[in-house]
């Protein structure tokens, strides 16, 4: 294994044992391997860029590199966008570590010497971002580089593997030729990529929401403060921030929008889907701190005659959040709440009971106007996961959950 740094400034020789200038910065290709140094950058004694294919090296130590060609065959370089640099790039930038979850600074890259068909490859092993290789940083170019390892070798080392590596590429142009892929950042649980985004600078922070399909983004921005949210929102433009948006569950969409400048949430509203809309609107007709202005309009409602084998097919195509599905509620003919049915009891009955048998007693509810001291009080006192929200007419309009109390009583201490 070879460092970077000790690659540096390396001398470079052609093939005759010419000398050709100092090793200023490798390049990959990742349209073609990620994996593999596609050339290597050498500024002449007239400060003239060369550039070195992969190919055309025929050996390379912590000495020398020396080419297999003379030096008329090697080019200029010509600047690419589409190529990653690694000491532009990667050395001392901050990345996101896949595995681990978390924001690192780079200190020094891990590459293997790999002798090839007669010549000689780099592959790059990782990045390093431990304490030796601040050492090695610090002392570059002041000791010899094998008394610098030993040195180093002291010192705790840390490298994160080249594949668990997402580099933060803020120019979506860039991003898409270097073909930087997010799907491991995507797999993140949303609140890991909730932590991530706090280290990173703004620019930084839409640069990764804007790798993320609107579902996992939507998810993600759930996690972080409303501020943060709107300062985000009004980053993207109107139409992308617009489909985030209509991804949120409705509530959390409301508490957002109330964050925004009102031209930036009309301008929203009218780029949502027309359904999604309506329910954040009734939603933002509620006075803050009030059960309704709480409450989501996604939850699972059924007629009183539903039976349990019924029920299962409506859940098969709910399209709001599965997981936080805790109770059934029950509406008569004039939408007016007469029973709430725990999921457990459902899951144990068959196919063919009435739901109505099922629900709970007593049935608690809530009305849109009450505080959210009474709300508060209620989900303590009863140990609740749900709590229906009812209107004047005792209509189920909502259902508020005890992530969204939780929240509250933690904005409150």
């Amino acid at each position: 294994m070879i460092y970077f740094t000790e690659l540096q400034n390396l001398p470079m020789f052609d093939v005759r044992g010419e000398y050709l200038g100092r090793l200023v910065d490798l390049v990959v290709d990742p349209g073609r391997n990620s994996l593999r140094v596609a050339s290597y950058l050498v500024k002449t004694p007239s400060n003239a860029l060369l550039c070195i294919t992969h190919e055309q090296v025929q050996s390379i130590s912590v000495r020398a590199g020396q080419t297999s060609v003379p030096r008329g065959e090697l080019r200029c370089y010509s600047p690419d966008e589409g190529l990653l640099h690694l000491k532009k790039d990667v050395l001392d930038q901050q990345v996101i570590d896949v595995n681990h979850r978390k924001v690192v600074r780079v200190n020094d890259i891990d590459l293997d010497i790999v002798p090839t068909d007669g010549h000689t490859d780099l592959r790059i092993l990782g990045v390093n971002v431990g304490l030796a290789a601040a050492v090695r940083r610090l002392l570059q170019g002041l000791t010899a580089k094998h008394t610098l390892r030993r040195l180093s070798s002291l010192f705790p080392s840390k490298t994160i593997r080249w594949e668990f590596v997402n580099l933060i590429e803020p120019d979506p142009a860039r991003r898409l030729k270097l073909k930087l892929s997010s799907d491991r950042l995507a797999k993140l649980h949303p609140a890991d990529l909730a932590d991530i985004l706090e280290q990173l600078s703004r620019d930084e922070q839409r640069a990764v929401l804007e790798t993320l399909d609107e579902e996992t983004a939507a998810q993600v921005m759930s996690e972080i403060p409303a501020h943060l949210q709107a300062t985000l929102v009004e980053s993207f433009g109107p139409h992308k921030a617009a489909d985030i948006v209509e991804q949120m569950p409705p509530d959390e969409a409301a508490d957002l929008l109330q964050e925004l400048p009102p031209e930036t949430s009309a301008e929203l509203l009218a780029d949502m889907e027309k359904e999604e809309a309506t329910e954040v609107k009734e939603l933002l007709g509620f006075e803050e701190n009030t059960a309704g202005a709480l409450m989501t309009t996604e939850y699972v409602v059924v007629g009183e005659t539903a039976t349990v084998g019924g029920l299962m097919e409506i859940l098969k195509h709910f399209e709001g959040n599965i997981e936080s599905v805790h109770e059934v509620y029950l509406i008569n003919s004039e939408a007016t709440l007469i029973g709430a049915v725990p999921l457990a009891r459902i899951l144990l009955a068959a196919p063919d009971t009435q739901l109505l048998t099922l629900a709970k007693d007593p049935l608690l509810q809530v009305s849109a106007h009450a505080d959210a001291k009474t709300v508060v009080d209620l989900f303590h006192k009863y140990n609740l996961l749900t709590l229906p929200v009812v209107d004047d007419h005792n209509r189920l309009i909502g259902v508020i959950t005890a992530d969204d109390v939780l929240e509250l009583v933690v904005k409150r201490h």
